[in-house]
């Protein structure tokens, strides 16, 4: 689990995130990260229906928060990341998931 201070969690800054910061897409996920100066890295996750069943999207907005939670402890601060997953994002593996979120985060 991700901590508080490290979740998006208010709608006026997933607004933020999605119409401001810079976008990268890829066949599973839209990724939107925004600089913000002085603060902690923060995880924002947008999982519709149209990705699975209540199931696949609890299992996948828990990997997700994993990963999250790897790469805040590696000392990254001062971005929020907003995931919005696309259909077939579900059927990744723990292992893609993974490399995936780390290799947009790189960039």
């Amino acid at each position: 689990m991700l901590a508080k201070a490290n979740r998006v969690v208010r709608p006026e800054d997933f607004r933020a995130a999605v119409r401001r910061g810079r976008r990268h897409a890829t066949p599973e996920a839209v990724v939107y990260r925004l600089a913000r100066e002085g603060e902690p890295l923060r995880f924002g996750f947008i999982i519709s229906r149209a990705v699975g069943g209540a199931v696949e999207r609890n299992r996948l907005r828990r990997r997700l928060r994993a990963v999250g939670r790897e790469i805040v402890e590696t000392g990254r601060a001062g971005e929020d990341v907003v995931v919005r997953a696309l259909p077939g994002s579900a059927q990744l593996s723990w292992t893609e998931i993974s490399n995936r979120m780390r290799s947009e985060l790189v960039r």
